[in-house]
Order: structure tokens, then sequence, then C-alpha cells
């Protein structure tokens, strides 16, 4: 605080005013960790800030950061739309933006808030502390539907801070729907990585559903709406809301986004049941694998996560019924699936979120088959059998692998 200090006092003494923006101020109020600072300064030129800071690191194309001690300090502009996209703006510096000017281009009143760093006056011409309070996300101004980038941003903070998003804000993130597929499959994926991170995911999908854009980057999910199940066993209705409290309920039990993904996606191939055999969803776990595979091409997922979700649809219905199968076939899933990135202990908690209906955690403890598959394979492996078996090797050794287990499992009943 005390370096912070030193910056705002060079500034001020060379005309200009520090102020710490956006975020820091938002966490602050919230009691949130902030986990980083950004600073905006008015009355510089960067030609200005260059000689005051000699030190100083340039990043940004199109307009100038600068970095100090590893701090952010970008000086006050204001921008035009100048096309189509997330990227297609042109931007004004000079030294007579005022900060209410640079405020008042950014997306969400509840980051549209600074704080003079030397005199601790709130700057909030927006009404963003109000809205923090009232726990809102609202548009700061109608500049924010030039940007396509912010529908997705709003969705992810209101799953983030779980916070309502403001009528007149859906209809404008509605307004943004054919720009959104200008967007990068990076800059989607970071939005979607931080909603499913956060504690409640379904409140992004919620929004996007609100604002009917859902259906844009996230065809599968959109796709669960109205796809009725069996009421005897899905009470909660169809694949969707099925789909919100299973990944909601993930995200009780883990903080691995890997299988929170999982989570999410083991039922995608119910999204395309052809109607006339509603509310049955035969094949759905074999149909779910090209889905999980689409929707990361879309999104450009990391492969590590395309290849759990797809564990996941393959295997999340015979786990379910683990106590039902055969011996041999109680085998062919744990051997499979302890080969997969997602592994045993993953599809448990998939498993475990799918079946719950009040009490997660207490559905966890009850799925049985990681327990009893981590023991089989501990107990029966290839040195057991190249002790057993000391001659055979290849086809042959995996095969006698495969049959001594199933006799430990039938002993083991």
């Amino acid at each position: 605080m005390l370096e912070i200090t030193k910056i705002a006092n060079k500034i001020k003494k060379a005309g200009g005013t520090l102020y710490l923006v956006g975020g820091a101020i938002r966490n602050k109020a919230l009691d949130l960790p902030i986990t980083d600072e950004d600073y905006c300064v008015t009355g510089f030129t960067k030609e200005k800030f260059q000689k005051i800071f000699p030190e100083a690191k340039i990043q940004g194309k199109d307009f100038p950061v600068f970095i100090i001690k590893n701090k952010e300090f970008a000086l006050a502009r204001k921008e035009r739309k100048s096309g189509i996209g997330h990227k297609a703006f042109e931007f004004v510096v000079d030294e007579n933006i005022t900060i209410e000017e640079d405020l008042a281009r950014r997306d969400l009143s509840i980051n549209s808030i600074a704080q003079n760093v030397l005199t601790k006056e709130i700057i909030d011409p927006f009404n963003g502390m109000q809205d923090i309070k009232n726990r809102i996300l609202r548009n700061t101004t109608d500049a924010f539907k030039e940007d396509p980038l912010r529908v997705y941003r709003t969705a992810r903070f209101a799953a983030t801070l779980e916070f309502q998003v403001e009528e007149r804000t859906i209809q404008l993130m509605h307004s943004l729907k054919e720009e959104l597929n200008t967007l990068s499959k990076e800059r989607v994926f970071i939005e979607f990585k931080k909603a499913l991170a956060s504690s409640k995911p379904s409140i992004f999908f919620e929004v996007l559903k609100k604002a009917e854009v859902l259906d844009v980057h996230f065809k599968e999910i959109f796709n669960l709406i109205g796809k009725t199940q069996p009421e005897k066993y899905h009470p909660e209705g169809d694949s969707y809301n099925h789909t919100m409290i299973v990944v909601d309920n993930s995200a009780i039990l883990t903080n691995n986004l890997e299988v929170r993904f999982s989570c999410l996606a083991h039922d995608f191939g119910k999204g395309t049941t052809p109607k006339n055999i509603l509310p049955h969803h035969y094949a759905h776990d074999s149909r779910g694998v090209q889905l999980v595979k689409d929707f990361a091409n879309r999104i450009g997922l990391p492969n590590s996560w395309v290849k759990c979700g797809i564990t996941a649809c393959k295997w999340h219905m015979k786990a379910g019924i683990f106590e039902q199968m055969t011996p041999s076939k109680k085998i062919d899933l744990i051997e499979n699936v302890s080969a997969s990135n997602l592994g045993l202990e993953g599809l448990k908690i998939v498993v475990a979120c799918d079946k719950s209906r009040n009490n997660v955690k207490e559905t966890l403890n009850s799925v049985t088959f990681e327990k009893i598959g981590i023991e089989c394979l501990s107990n029966i492996n290839g040195k057991y059998i190249k002790e057993k078996y000391p001659d055979i090797t290849g086809e042959e050794f995996r095969q006698k692998l495969h049959e001594e287990r199933v006799k430990w499992l039938k002993n083991m009943q």
C-alpha cells in the first residue's frame, strides 16, 4: 500500500489523479478476496506517464496499459464501436477524459466504481454500490450492447456472485445474439470455465436461457429443454432441469472442473432423443459421445475435459445400476473407467450427482462401485497374474487378469 501511495503522489504532483477501479472495489464491498488491483489514471498522456515512470512496461496494442511492480495502470479512455464483434473499437486516450467518462464505458454498474487512491473518495456515478447492496446486475449504459462478450460476462457474474440480472440488461443481452458468433472460442471458454467454478453454475445457463441466447454456444444444453423424462425417476422435470441440479450438486462435492463438466455433459444424449419415444431416452449414453465432441469443438475445451465428458456419457447409466450387473460386466466397468481420465472416483461423483434428490453427500456415500473397484484392482493386478501364471503374455495375460478379477468379485459377494 505504501508503494501505491508513492505512485499516486507522483501522479498528483505531475497534474494527474490515480484511481482504483472495477473488481477490487466490488469485491471489497462484498467482503470477497481481492485477486487483482486495476488502476486508472486521469490527466495524463502516454508520453507523460512514460516520462514520470520510465521503469514501466507497456502492454496492449489498442491502448496502453503500464505495468509497475505487477500492477496495471491504464490511462482514462473513451471508446466507440467501429465494427462487429468484441474487438471492433476505436479508443480515445487523452488527458481531458474524466474518471466518470472512463467508468461509463464499462459493462456493469457494479464494475463501474472508482476510488481516489489518496483521498479514498468513492466515485459511483451509476449507483453501483446500491446495486451491490441489492445484489443486482445492471448495465452501466447502453454502450453495453456494443460488446457481445458482455453477454457471457454478465451470466458469469450472476453465477459467481449469485446476483439477479435486471430485466433491461437481459434485453440488451438478447440484442447481442447475432454477434455472439464473432467471439473467439478462447473468450467463450474463459467465461464458461469461471462460471463452472462457481458454487452454483446453473445460474450461468439460466441467465442465458432467459436472454434467449443459450442455443448459440451451448446448443447441447439448450436441446435438453422440453425433453421429458419418466416422472417416477425424475420428478424435477425435463432433462434441462435435471442437468442443472446435477451440475449444482457437483459444485457441492468437488472443485475439479473436469468432473464438474462431466456432470454437466453426462446426459447430453437426451437432447437428441426422438420425440416419439419420450419420456424414455434409449441409447442416450452412446449418443452423448459425439455431442461432447461437438460442444468441445465449439468452445475449445481442453482434451482432458473431453475425455472425461465422454467417459461420463458412456458409463454413468451402467454405474448407476452397478449392483444389478453381472460380475463380468462390473469388471468391464471397473477396468475401463479406472483407465480413463475421469477415473472411478470421478464417475462416482457423476453418479451421485445424477441420482441425488435431496442430500448429495449422503448419496455419494451410498455409491459402492468405486470402493469395490479400487480394492479389486489393488488385489488382482499384474504382479498377481505374473506370480500365478508366469508363462503367459499379451492378450492371454489380459484375459486371465479379467477372469481372475471376476472370480475375486464373485467370492466377495
